[in-house]
């Protein structure tokens, strides 16, 4: 008998799978050898064998397990393998979205360091253009203004917990900003109004439903230190005034960047105060 079949071997070579590998089919049940001899314990395999191994391999290349592979092969029931292909499909596009997920915040912390990098020094107050951008937050139980980082940090947890409730992903990657009202800005009254993280549009268009902020003319300075940020947020409304730039909306903190590198350090902060503003046209 052992004459018409082929070793394990030859199986093996004529398959390009090792040795170890139909091993390990037949301890599982998907192939098993066509006979065993019963002194040496040597497998021999029928050449009409290849088909199953094929099928094998195909399924591996799908992604089903060896698990799901031998159930499917025992039960010799096509519509259990569409339901388990249905299933692993589902697997992937999951795979897929976080992969783009990941991809995403990637591409958003080296924006945020390059425009780090690039910005102007502490202080710089400016007149720029920003383009439309999305927001999503929640009013602040607290005034930070009033307290120190730690008011922050907490209202920063708690921004935190609601994306983690929300489902967005890779919350730890996007920028936060704060806001306070116009008419409290313009009156002087430091009152922290929102938190939120600036999204992309990816998310807008997704499930999350995104405030906007309109494109526009902005009045801006740059500071690398939270704790002056009152400060420069006065000289920004002073630039205003003296310049005649009417302050057409909520004033908003950005945080361009926000790295610690020691757990002794108060988070490190490159920030971007600004102020929608418009002009008033002669004639």
């Amino acid at each position: 008998m052992k004459n018409d079949l082929l070793s394990i071997g030859k199986m093996a070579a004529m398959n390009r799978v090792s040795i170890t590998t139909l091993r390990l089919y037949d301890e599982k049940g998907l192939l098993k050898p066509r006979y065993t001899d019963p002194e040496t314990g040597y497998r021999y395999y029928d050449i009409d064998q290849n088909a199953r191994l094929d099928m094998i391999a195909y399924m591996k290349e799908l992604g089903m397990s060896l698990s799901q592979i031998r159930e499917a092969l025992e039960k010799e029931d096509i519509s259990l393998i569409e339901e388990l292909l249905s299933q692993k499909n589902e697997q992937i596009h999951q795979q897929m979205r976080e992969l783009k997920a990941q991809h995403d915040a990637v591409e958003r912390a080296i924006l945020s360091i390059e425009r780090c990098r690039k910005s102007p020094a502490t202080g710089t107050l400016s007149l720029e253009y920003i383009d439309r951008r999305y927001i999503w937050g929640i009013p602040c139980s607290a005034n930070f203004y009033s307290d120190d980082v730690h008011s922050y940090e907490h209202q920063l947890r708690e921004l935190r917990l609601k994306l983690e409730e929300t489902g967005f992903s890779q919350i730890h990657s996007y920028n936060i900003g704060t806001s306070i009202a116009q008419e409290d800005f313009e009156q002087d009254h430091f009152v922290a109004k929102e938190i939120f993280i600036f999204a992309n549009r990816r998310d807008q268009e997704g499930t999350h439903t995104s405030q906007v902020v309109e494109s526009g003319m902005y009045a801006c300075v740059y500071l690398d230190n939270y704790d002056d940020e009152i400060h420069y947020a006065r000289l920004l409304r002073e630039y205003c005034l003296r310049n005649g730039y009417r302050i057409a909306g909520d004033y908003l903190c950005e945080v361009m960047t926000g790295f610690n590198v020691f757990d002794s350090d108060p988070r490190s902060m490159f920030l971007r105060l600004q102020v929608p503003v418009t002009f008033q046209k002669n004639g």
